[in-house]
């Protein structure tokens, strides 16, 4: 009985890995390049926009690296998740959404079931308090929020450090 699971593990590896590497320059510039989005949490730019660009950008460079070492795996290099198993992170709610949610959702983990767009999907996600820094999160949630078509405001490490602040209260 473990040899079916170990075949369609193996599968699933491989199909992960082959996703993985998909990944085009086209898309990694169009990454690079991301400008702030509009959204609620979004102000317009003022005197201070060059350097609020350059902050972007690094958040989005640095945001990625962790991504990639710690994301990629289940919601792959598309963002588009595993059907049924990990949600999409482009156009959803959850990453679009409330910015509270979307940190308390990394910081903490969920092991609950979700449902996106009317898809449920089962595996747990990990909790990433003690694995990464405010700054860490922070950056890699605005590279979900800047990446696969998605187009929202940055978050901040203050952001994060008030999430992680009320949860131990």
């Amino acid at each position: 009985m473990k040899i079916p699971f170990l075949k369609y593990s193996l599968i699933v590896a491989c199909l992960l890995f082959i996703n993985c590497k998909n990944n085009t320059a086209e898309q990694e510039v169009e990454i690079m390049n991301a400008p702030v989005k509009n959204d609620a949490d979004v102000t317009e730019k003022n005197d201070n926009s060059t350097l609020q660009d350059s902050t972007l950008s690094q958040a989005l460079i640095e945001g990625k690296q962790v991504y990639e070492q710690n994301c990629v795996v289940c919601h792959q290099s598309s963002g588009g998740g595993v059907p049924n198993m990990n949600p999409p992170l482009n156009g959803t709610d959850y990453v679009l959404g409330d910015k509270e949610r979307l940190i308390s959702i990394v910081l903490n983990g969920s092991s609950a079931g979700l449902k996106v767009n009317g898809v449920s999907y089962s595996n747990s996600m990990p909790a990433f308090a003690e694995n990464l820094d405010d700054t860490q999160i922070a950056n890699v949630l605005t590279y979900i929020r800047n990446s696969f078509g998605n187009k929202a405001s940055q978050i901040s490490k203050e952001d994060v450090s008030a999430v992680r602040g009320s949860a131990k209260k």
